[in-house]
């Protein structure tokens, strides 16, 4: 039996404009899984799905084994999760909110949510109109962090957080995952810091999952190849993921079955960022400039 801690078999949610088509993919314990996709691709849908949040039109989602509707409040026991958007009340302060937590979660941590507030320099009785976004943040991860989630869900945590918050975060990410017990599935635009912790990743294109698989899989299967423009034709041009062109050079993501079929090309081990954008560009059928612009 898989040790999940996140499964998502063909869910599906329809907007007016929009639809999350036939999701699934897999989180183990012990793992942090980029979820990776451009502005509208389905990136925060899924994870208010996972929090039921918003109803789903098909499929399941299952929380350690768990249905995340019929057993919504084990399963929200069990999750941590910190919005893009913060929640704290303007009158409010983080002393405040330390003991509402304290009532709701049973595992609730209070000399470890003293140890992030006094870490991040978190005044505890500053009303939150006066916290800049940084340490509001930096707030919520202390009072989520603080109850012990077994699965912490973030949506863009590290978007407002200077260079040294940032590092001590990742650093406590990676620590949550170092028992095996617990998972972090981490939405971001900021690739570099899935680059430094994730351990898998899943790419979301216009509602659909393009690919998901761990990261040492995809430095097994996919290479990023750059050279000549005289090394790409028609042919080999198919085999690309996607592709960039210069007015002399090119760059592309292929499979490395297809090595075979360029030549005199410099070959490197892609990153996420390479395997977000060039799958955005091959399914779009682009043809993106070196310099930027489409062509």
């Amino acid at each position: 039996m898989k040790n999940l801690a996140l499964d998502i078999k063909n869910l599906s949610k329809e907007f007016e404009d929009f639809r999350l088509d036939n999701i699934s993919f897999e989180l183990q314990k012990g793992m942090v899984m980029g979820l990776v996709g451009e502005n509208g691709a389905g990136k925060t849908t899924i994870i208010k799905l996972i929090l039921n949040a918003i109803e789903k039109n098909g499929g399941n989602i299952k929380i350690f084994g768990m249905d995340n509707s019929t057993e919504e409040i084990a399963c929200k026991e069990k999750i941590g999760y910190v919005a893009d958007e913060d929640y704290l009340m303007v009158t409010s302060n983080i002393k405040n909110y330390a003991k509402a937590f304290a009532h709701i979660y049973k595992n609730w941590d209070q000399p470890l949510f003293e140890k992030y507030a006094t870490m991040w320099k978190l005044p505890p009785k500053k009303k939150f109109s006066e916290y800049s976004k940084g340490m509001k943040t930096k707030a919520m991860l202390a009072l989520t962090l603080a109850h012990h989630p077994e699965l912490l869900i973030l949506d863009e945590p590290t978007a407002g957080l200077d260079p040294i918050a940032r590092i001590e975060v990742l650093d406590i990410l990676r620590e949550i995952v170092e028992s095996g017990d617990k998972s972090v599935l981490f939405s971001t635009h900021i690739t570099g810091d899935l680059d430094k912790i994730a351990d898998c990743v899943t790419v979301l294109n216009g509602g659909k999952v393009t690919e998901s698989m761990e990261i040492d899989k995809v430095e097994e299967k996919y290479a990023v190849i750059s050279g000549s423009l005289s090394a790409l034709n028609s042919s080999n041009a198919e085999k690309c993921v996607g592709i960039r062109k210069g007015s002399q050079n090119f760059e592309a993501l292929i499979e490395r079955k297809y090595l075979d079929s360029f030549e005199n090309v410099s070959v490197r081990t892609p990153n996420i960022e390479n395997l977000l954008t060039f799958s955005i560009w091959g399914h779009r059928d682009e043809v993106v400039e070196l310099g930027g612009e489409n062509s």
